[in-house]
């Protein structure tokens, strides 16, 4: 089974990448984001939980967000592998993720890290805010917090992995097209060396 953690800051290019890869590799996406919206839009109990975090202005616990994703698993059990997109943003949540994957005989294979350097994360990200609307891309300000944010908690899952020799480090600059090849080029070397 081949499971990915699509990693890297706000506007690295996770979303357009992971359609992507589902694609070539007949992956299930899994975005905590998208499962969050799902679960509150649903008003299922642990969307209502979580809601009840979010609107308190409050992080969602790990252990909420774990179950949604573990909810998710579950309901593709034949699938050929997942892409965790957006997960796992801290240690314990990596710890999480690894001992519930043992429990269904597999593991991570490789953390792909779209590195991407901060002005044009930002310049992205203040495109696509302007396209889409989004009021967390509409001001560099909040950019420039959500970046911050993601380099002094998130970025440490890297080590993490780093420490299990399954990350890879790509360049996110480059048309769609070069930095899909450079990920399928890493995710081969790690699918031979399984």
């Amino acid at each position: 089974m081949l499971n990915i953690v699509l990693f890297g800051p706000p506007g690295a290019g996770k979303g357009t990448q992971a359609g992507n890869l589902v694609s070539k590799y007949n992956l299930v996406h899994l975005s905590t984001g998208d499962i969050f919206r799902a679960n509150i839009k649903g008003e299922t109990d642990l969307g209502k939980l979580a809601k009840s975090y979010i609107d308190g202005g409050n992080l969602v616990p790990d252990e909420v967000t774990i179950k949604m994703l573990e909810s998710e698993v579950d309901k593709s059990p034949n699938a050929e592998g997942f892409i965790f997109d957006g997960f796992p943003r801290t240690i314990p949540q990596a710890e999480a993720l690894e001992l519930f994957l043992e429990g269904k005989d597999t593991s991570i294979s490789v953390m792909l890290a779209l590195e991407v350097a901060e002005e044009e994360l930002i310049k992205r990200l203040l495109t696509r805010g302007e396209n889409s609307g989004r009021a967390d891309d509409a001001s560099e300000e909040v950019i420039a917090n959500r970046i911050s944010v993601y380099n002094d908690q998130t970025a440490v899952v890297a080590d993490f992995y780093a420490a299990k020799n399954k990350f890879e480090k790509i360049e996110g600059l480059g048309s769609i097209d070069e930095i899909f090849d450079k990920l399928c080029l890493a995710i081969d070397n790690h699918k031979i060396a399984i």
